[in-house]
């Protein structure tokens, strides 16, 4: 890492312009995540008359291989825990446990994913409206569920339940502006309105088409959801093994300096490979599945991934964070666990939709 040294001359006590100059170095660290050490010496003074050591910006951003393989493989194995749990349950062949685990589990991601970030929003002076905000993205994972499962009369087809979403997304907006009107202190109201929609959309809305996979009428959604899980996070292990190994074009260095061009043809490799191992043993649990879909879907869901994954690395670089949060401590936070998975989650759920169960589609063999 490159250092530099300025030098401040001073007379008897601590010059003005010396305060100014430490003030004004530590407001730049603290923007930024990687950081070399910059020495501000302020010599003759009375009051400090030793030299300090501020973190300023690096311009390579680079991070020791062995802390990076570290956090990878807790963040792996965090993933496989939580998921474990998840699968367990659906696959428990009691609906009561399948059906409220997986509710339970939801909900808590949705809701600790969302207050994340709404965190990284308020890191950048960005208003909203958070426990609004959480609320709804509870009431929008409960509300979702509750269609899903016919709890409340209806009969749970795709088209039932994005009425309920579109709904929901109609009052939830009008909520928020209402809630605007008798805020006294909140002069931003365009600003809270937007980035507290947003939230609710980039979480709550993208991961309820997990709910939406796992209860697709007349499939085996469980097995749809496990393929899915699965090939998100081979695109993710293909992505860090082969960047790692041979990685040497950088992808987006202002947004993530870690990934490279490499890495992500390790991500669509593996994704691809998983995805037709996964079928080959289990494609004749689910509808409409093939050596073909199996193709696409790998290439599709690590392209998926790795969007997902600089998504989010962008939020959290202008919020001048690592993590999204400190949930897992050493790891991050829901989010750094999520980020992959987000926009996967629609892509499978509209494939499986429109392709593998359309009456037009392919069916497995063919």
């Amino acid at each position: 890492m490159r250092r530099s040294k300025s030098t401040i001359a001073g007379t008897g006590g601590l010059a003005p312009y010396d305060l100014r100059i430490a003030i004004r170095s530590l407001a730049l660290a603290s923007f930024n995540l990687h950081a070399a050490p910059v020495r501000v010496w302020v010599r003759n003074s009375s009051i400090l008359s030793r030299k300090f050591i501020i973190c300023m910006p690096d311009a390579t951003g680079s991070t020791p291989p062995s802390s990076k393989l570290k956090v990878f493989l807790r963040r792996l194995l965090s993933f496989v825990v939580l998921w474990t749990l998840v699968l367990t349950a659906l696959f428990s062949g009691n609906r009561l446990i399948s059906d409220y685990v997986f509710l339970v589990i939801m909900v808590f991601l949705a809701a600790t994913g969302l207050a994340e970030f709404y965190g990284l929003a308020s890191r950048r002076d960005l208003v909203c409206f958070e426990r609004w905000g959480i609320f709804g993205g509870i009431l929008l994972m409960v509300g979702t569920f509750l269609n899903l499962t016919g709890q409340l009369g209806t009969s749970g087809s795709p088209a039932r339940v994005n009425d309920f979403e579109t709904s929901f997304l109609i009052l939830f907006v009008l909520g928020l502006c209402l809630r605007q009107f008798v805020s006294r202190s909140n002069t931003v109201g365009l600003l809270a309105i937007s980035t507290t929609l947003f939230g609710l959309m980039y979480v709550p809305w993208l991961l309820n088409f997990i709910q939406k996979i796992n209860f697709f009428p007349r499939v085996e959604g469980h097995y749809y959801l496990l393929y899915f899980l699965l090939i998100t996070k081979f695109s993710d292990t293909g992505a860090y093994a082969v960047g790692s190994l041979i990685g040497r074009h950088k992808m987006i260095p202002r947004v993530s300096p870690a990934k490279t061009w490499e890495g992500f043809a390790g991500a669509i490799a593996v994704s691809t490979a998983a995805s037709l191992v996964f079928t080959h043993f289990l494609g004749a649990k689910m509808a409409g599945m093939n050596w073909k879909h199996a193709i696409i879907l790998g290439v599709i869901l690590s392209l998926g991934a790795v969007i997902g994954d600089l998504i989010e690395s962008l939020f959290k670089r202008e919020a001048g964070v690592k993590d999204s949060g400190r949930f897992f401590p050493g790891i991050g936070g829901i989010l750094d666990v999520l980020d992959s998975l987000l926009f996967n989650a629609p892509i499978m759920y509209l494939y499986l939709r429109h392709v593998l169960t359309h009456p037009s589609g392919l069916h497995p063999g063919t």
